[in-house]
Formats: C-alpha cells, structure tokens, sequence
C-alpha cells in the first residue's frame, strides 16, 4: 500500500435501469438467477470504475445488497418477513422475530458475495456488511427477546459468516453501524456486539459510523464523543467517519481520547453533486495530519456512493484520489532541514 491509501467505504451508485429491474424482482417480475446475471455485471463495472479511479482498495459497491439493511435481514435465522414483496427494491421489509437468531446451517450469503468479487479483481478488498445493532433497529416486533438478547444473537450469526469470508481470504472486513449516531445512549452494546462478530476472525476490522445516509440526507447530526470512551475496548483496527460534510472539529476529538489505531478520514461529501476539487481533498488531509500521522490514515469518502449519479461518483473518486496525490507528494518532498540534515 502507497501512504494514505485510498478507499471507498461501501456502496456505489446504482443505475436507474437497475433500480427497475431490482424493483421488478422485488414483485415477482423477474426471477433469481436473472437478477443475479445483472448483479454480476454491476459489480464487475463498479470494480473497473474503481481501478480507473485509482482506488487502492476496492468493493463490490454492495450491489447485491438492496438497502442497508434487507439483505442479510431476510437471510437471518429466526427473522421473519411478513411480507417479502416490496413496492420499491430500495424499501425496507418489516420484520420480526420468531425465534432468537443462532448460527445457521446456510450461510448468510455474504462469503459467495466475496466470492464473486476476489474473482474479479486483484487489487485489495473492502468487504462491508452491516452491524447487528443496527440490524436490530429495522426488526419492529421483538415479541419476548430483548433487545440485548436480539443483538448479541446477531453478532453471533454474524461472527460465523466473518469466518466463512476469511476462510476464503477475505482481509478487511468493515461492519457498519448506520444506525448508531441515532441511539448514542446504546454505544456500549454496540460495542459488545463487535466483539463478538470480531471474535476469532484473524483479519483487518474496520468500523463505519456515519449519520445516516438514506436518500442522500443526514437522519441524525452530532458529534463522534458518543462513541468514546466505549470504542476503545473495541476489537477493532480502523475507525471510518464522515468529515467532508460535517467538517474538521471531530478531529479533535479523536486526538483528545487517544484512538490508537487507523482512521478512516472521509474527505468527499456524498449527500453533495458538487465535485470537490484535488486541491480541497488535499486541504482535508493536510487538517488531518495535525492530529493523525500518515501511516495511520486512510482516504475514503463520508460514506456510501449510493445515492450519487455514476458520473457523480466517478468524478468525486477520481478528484480524491488526485487530492490524495499531491499530499503523497508532499510528504515525499524533503523538507530544507533534512536537505541540510548529515545522513
């Protein structure tokens, strides 16, 4: 990996043409196997955009993954959907809980997912699914468990998955939290779910914490100190947060409690269509640098490319890696003391 690697953080946009066929699935309209062939392209064009980007390290945009949410819900053990024909592929499913989820004979789907994907590509992998706290957010009807006992149980179902995908050499798995920035008084359990879905798994864990991105509008705003001190005794090795749109301040607080491992630093707002200039890009990560050494950063967009146009996305990549450049390049300059320094 180059200094400051660049990165996406998830999931890309998605064509109109494909939201109508996904939507035809979604009522009956098309069947499986048919909706898979159009998966397969999709993730191999968002692979190849990413390499002409320059992204160093790629995803399959979650193309597979309708929302945030649906994929891996309906695919839980002891999850049921009520009703599984959805007006809009993009809606979320009701659902509720017929018996506490335990780790499933078939799996979740999410390895065949990676699969796929390591297919297509030789460049570094970020595979991302969502976390169970925030999986527990979308389940309306809990009947007896409790939410504790919801979650944990998840993150078990989870866990397993994480070591199918490792097993098929998956080595940076993010888990996302959506929801978290909107239940901030839950960070602790959150926390204890990580550990589970973490635990055992000999990879790179990385963690995504936005302020939600449905629709391409924040659902929450605030600041990160919620997550600390909790996210310290997390078994984690990156932290990936939002600071194009909200700005630098939460810098400060990531210095102030010593988070000891990578940051993630978003430095491309994806709730804008403006393209930011390589110059602006190369301003955030010089801020950066005050508080985070190089080789603990990681360049990445705010969030999901979902909710941009393609050229949009395109554009905003290619402006933040060419940002991400001229830092490179800098830092690769001698300075006029070590010029003059005796080696």
């Amino acid at each position: 990996m180059p200094a400051l690697p660049t990165t996406v953080v998830g999931s890309y946009p998605v064509p109109a043409w494909m939201e109508r066929l996904k939507t035809d699935h979604s009522r009956g309209r098309m069947s499986y196997s048919q909706l898979q062939d159009v998966h397969d392209m999709a993730i191999k064009a968002a692979l190849l955009d990413q390499d002409l980007a320059g992204i160093d390290i790629v995803s399959d945009g979650e193309l597979r993954r309708d929302n945030d949410i649906d994929y891996t819900l309906a695919r839980m053990p002891g999850i049921e959907i009520p009703e599984p024909v959805k007006d809009y592929y993009f809606d979320y499913h009701e659902a509720r809980v017929a018996a506490l989820p335990a780790v499933p004979a078939p799996p979740l789907g999410l390895a065949a997912d990676y699969a796929f994907t390591s297919a297509q590509t030789s460049a570094p992998i970020k595979f991302s699914f969502t976390g169970p706290f925030s999986l527990s957010c979308r389940v309306r009807e809990r009947g007896q468990v409790s939410r504790r006992d919801l979650v944990m149980a998840m993150a078990g179902v989870l866990n397993a998955e994480a070591r199918a995908l490792a097993e098929l050499g998956a080595e940076l798995l993010q888990i996302d939290e959506p929801f978290l920035a909107g239940h901030t008084d839950q960070t602790a359990l959150a926390v204890d779910a990580i550990n589970v879905v973490t635990a055992g798994v000999d990879v790179t864990w990385a963690l995504h914490v936005c302020y939600g991105n449905r629709y391409a509008r924040p659902s929450w705003e605030g600041h990160y100190d919620f997550l600390f001190p909790e996210v310290l005794r997390a078994d984690l090795d990156q932290l990936v947060l939002e600071f194009a749109r909200k700005g630098d301040d939460d810098l400060a607080i990531i210095e102030k409690f010593g988070w000891p491992g990578e940051l993630g630093l978003g430095v491309v707002d994806v709730k804008s269509p403006d393209v930011e200039s390589p110059e602006l890009v190369a301003t955030r990560i010089r801020r950066a640098l005050r508080h985070l050494p190089a080789d603990r950063l990681m360049i990445n967009p705010d969030c999901g490319l979902r909710n941009l146009t393609g050229a949009t996305a395109r554009a905003k990549l290619a402006a933040m890696v060419r940002g991400t450049r001229i830092v490179r390049a800098e830092l690769a300059t001698p300075t006029e003391t070590t010029q003059g320094a005796t080696p």
